[in-house]
């Protein structure tokens, strides 16, 4: 695993992982220019909508492909996906009036 590539908060969520086989990491994958290799290796992790003029990707994976991923020298970084919560804590947005 190159820790270097991992964002901390994905470093971290790697240490709670009970199986590192399992896909449980929503992660965003940013790349260089990938060749058609990197495309099938990232479709071999299920990562979709995989072409070569994208060079960021979200995906969900386990801990093992993550440590895979970190290895390719076409990866510059990974990051982990954060949940996105509701604003005002879920209660309901007053209109703006003008």
């Amino acid at each position: 695993m190159n820790y270097q590539k991992l964002g901390a908060s994905l470093a971290m969520a790697l240490n709670d992982v009970q199986d590192p086989a399992t896909p449980s990491l929503t992660v965003f994958i940013h790349t260089e220019p990938i060749s058609e290799a990197a495309i099938a290796i990232l479709q071999s992790f299920n990562v979709s909508d995989v072409t070569s003029d994208k060079d960021t990707f979200t995906a969900t994976l386990s801990a093992n492909a993550i440590s895979q991923l970190s290895e390719q020298t076409w990866v510059k970084s990974l990051q982990l996906s954060q949940k996105l919560g509701l604003l005002n804590n879920g209660k309901r947005m007053q209109s703006f009036k003008i």
